[in-house]
């Protein structure tokens, strides 16, 4: 990546025979020295537990996991909503770099990223109190990828009701 450089050899830390929660107690001792940090696990198991076990040992940690895609590149059928809002809140996070510790498996860090430009056109942000133009709202909503519905009930739907909006952001829990 242009711009960013690894640290001189003699900063380099090596860590090896940690066992149990060995590793997590680590990373969140080096996250307190040393931040941000990018660690990639052996699997999306070992992941999701890092992600638990840092938490437990420095709460105060803002910890990201880029979860792995469940369906293969070639499967005929597309990853769950709810994954791809928290992969793409994980993004943000990092683009952002509103994070301290970000977590990826091994084989979902090998997948290529699109361009942060491309998430950038495919995104928006809203602000409370703001006015909105609905029929732009619509249009871009659909370019996002968004599903028009009657009643919001997962990430990635909407639905306008005269001045009304009912949206379900991707990378949020909550609808809106």
């Amino acid at each position: 990546m242009p711009g960013v450089s690894l640290p001189p050899p003699q900063a380099r830390r090596r860590y090896t025979r940690l066992t149990g929660s060995a590793d997590a107690l680590a990373i969140a001792r080096l996250a307190a020295l040393s931040r941000p940090l990018a660690v990639v696990s052996a699997s999306a198991l070992d992941a999701q537990r890092l992600l638990e076990e840092i938490a437990w040992f420095d709460p105060r940690l803002r910890v990201g996991l880029l979860p792995d895609w469940e369906p293969l590149p070639y499967d005929s059928f597309s990853p769950p909503p709810d994954l791809a809002s928290e992969r793409l809140a994980t993004l943000y996070r990092i683009h952002t770099g509103d994070f301290d510790v970000a977590i990826a498996p091994a084989h979902t860090a090998l997948y290529r990223l699109c361009p942060t430009s491309y998430l950038a056109a495919y995104t928006f942000f809203l602000e409370q109190g703001g006015r909105l133009d609905l029929e732009a709202l619509r249009r871009q909503l659909a370019i996002a990828g968004y599903q028009h519905v009657t009643q919001v009930v997962a990430p990635g739907e909407f639905c306008l009701r005269g001045g009304i909006v009912d949206l379900f952001p991707m990378g949020s829990a909550l609808p809106y």
